[in-house]
């Protein structure tokens, strides 16, 4: 990736210093490595650290910034950046509450705190940490010259690294839409739009999905004035329409203006152009796709398959070339820094232990953080439907919760789907105050096989969010109480009464 940093910033000099230092000179390679992995984000990180707390033998390579996507361009500054956006927001929404204050926004200082933020947590990716771990950490460009071969090509010359096992952990990076005009206008991704000092009084966002829903609604709550363009006819089309109609009408209401189904037909420098008109702009935005990091790896040469998705591997993680693995975003349809996380461990028991774990076994929930959250894990009921599995739907309001309504928070809802006849949860979709967290305790409950009835015996504090879940539990255990079973029952107390 090439996140855009001010090297005059206090902040980002911190960063430089931890994840890329100028002064680093490369260890001396081992004569053979037991994994050599090319790619320092979030899954190679793990492999590394997971490997070397292991007692492996481990070499990691990073062209750009240790951390890859998520520290310097992704989860770290966006959920600092939602942070000062929702605090921009809450008098608004506390006027209901008989509450009000005025909101004055000090965009740079905002920006500062993302900066700063992100040169604290970048000693959890540094090299320093992972020489500290007994990991050799190798700065240049990682080449596949063979199965158990990679060229670093780095400042000082080429290393050779050679290793039993090699992991491709090289991730993704934001694509531009094939739209005239676009690449000439200075557009920004999530690698540039966090090295902003100013804010751009109009916005436009290309893109609907997660990252530019997210960043749509901070940047309208932090005073711009915001278009977001969309081919779709709605935001979020991954998601159940449903509920990311509960997202789109929240992005509405804090100003952000919609042009859904659209197609953009050219852009010039402040002025995007879609059918019927054009709408000016200070700044573009583009959210609209990511692609995996494949150029200049050697794949090709050594024989790896590949394709528009990335590295082709199987459900354990291997590619066709015996020895060489790849996990994250690279290789997984799931791109989310939890799931690459987890099948960063996947490689590490396939490649140096006996056994064959599988991504499928993975129960991997997600989560959009906007405002309000859309969480997800399992099938969705359009998911179900289409796979011919019969569901039985639990269903719950935002506005039935105690919680919600007194925290002002009622929009949204909550929905399990077990299998038909059983309390065997499938999936579930959250949208509202807390999503995430939500979607976390039902991925719990359906990794470990606990079904909704164990939700209705789990005893949660009153008055919280996560007593939505018993409640959810409460829904099958009446659904249980079947015409029969009412009648016995009222039969049996008849005669005890």
């Amino acid at each position: 990736m090439a996140v855009r940093l001010d090297l005059d910033d206090a902040h980002d000099q911190r960063l430089v210093a931890a994840v890329r230092p100028r002064d680093w000179t490369q260890p001396s390679p081992k004569a053979r490595y037991h994994l050599v992995i090319i790619g320092a984000g979030p899954a190679g990180l793990v492999a590394a650290a997971g490997a070397a707390a292991l007692g492996a033998d481990v070499a990691l390579v990073e062209r750009e910034l240790m951390g890859g996507d998520c520290l310097n361009g992704g989860c770290v500054p966006s959920k600092a950046l939602l942070a000062a956006a929702r605090a921009a927001a809450a008098p608004a929404r506390s006027a209901d509450l008989g509450v009000s204050a005025e909101v004055s926004v000090d965009f740079p200082a905002v920006m500062a705190r993302v900066r700063r933020l992100r040169a604290d947590l970048s000693a959890h990716d540094s090299v320093a940490r992972f020489t500290e771990l007994g990991v050799d950490v190798f700065l240049g460009r990682g080449r596949l010259a063979a199965a158990d071969r990679v060229v670093v090509e780095g400042e000082a010359g080429e290393v050779v690294l050679t290793g039993k096992h090699v992991v491709i952990a090289t991730g993704c990076r934001p694509v531009l839409p094939s739209i005239p005009g676009l690449a000439d206008a200075a557009p920004l991704t999530n690698e540039e739009i966090f090295s902003l000092t100013s804010l751009p009084q109009r916005l436009g966002v290309i893109g609907g999905g997660v990252i530019g829903c997210e960043l749509a609604q901070a940047f309208a709550r932090l005073g711009s004035t915001v278009t977001l363009f969309e081919q779709a006819s709605g935001l979020l089309s991954h998601e159940p329409a449903e509920a990311a109609a509960v997202v789109q009408t929240a992005l509405v209401n804090d100003g952000v203006h919609l042009e859904l189904s659209a197609t953009i037909e050219r852009v010039e420098p402040g002025r995007i152009h879609v059918a019927g008109g054009a709408v000016s702009v200070d700044a573009i935005l583009v959210a609209a796709g990511r692609a995996p990091n494949l150029d200049g790896l050697g794949l090709e040469d050594c024989g790896v398959a590949t394709s528009n998705e990335g590295v082709t591997v199987d459900d354990q993680l291997r590619t066709n070339v015996r020895g060489v693995w790849a996990c994250g975003d690279v290789a997984t349809l799931t791109k989310f820094t939890h799931a690459a996380d987890f099948s960063a461990r996947i490689v590490l028991q396939n490649a140096l232990f006996p056994g064959q774990k599988s991504m499928s076994a993975l129960t991997i929930p997600w989560c959009t953080y906007t405002d309000p959250e859309l969480g997800r894990v399992g099938l969705s009921q359009e998911q179900a439907a289409a796979q011919g599995v019969a569901v039985d739907v639990y269903r719950k309001a935002y506005a039935d919760l105690d919680r919600a309504v007194l925290d002002g928070r009622t929009e949204g809802f909550a929905e399990v789907l077990c299998r038909k006849g059983s309390d065997t949860i499938l999936g579930a979709t959250v949208v509202g105050a807390h999503a995430g967290e939500l979607v976390g305790e039902l991925s719990l409950a359906m990794t470990h096989g606990l079904g909704l009835g164990a939700l209705a015996r789990t005893i949660h504090p009153y008055p919280t969010y996560g007593d939505l879940l018993r409640q959810l539990g409460a829904l099958y255990d009446r659904s249980r109480l079947t015409p029969f079973a009412a009648r016995a029952l009222g039969t049996w107390l008849s005669w005890t009464r």
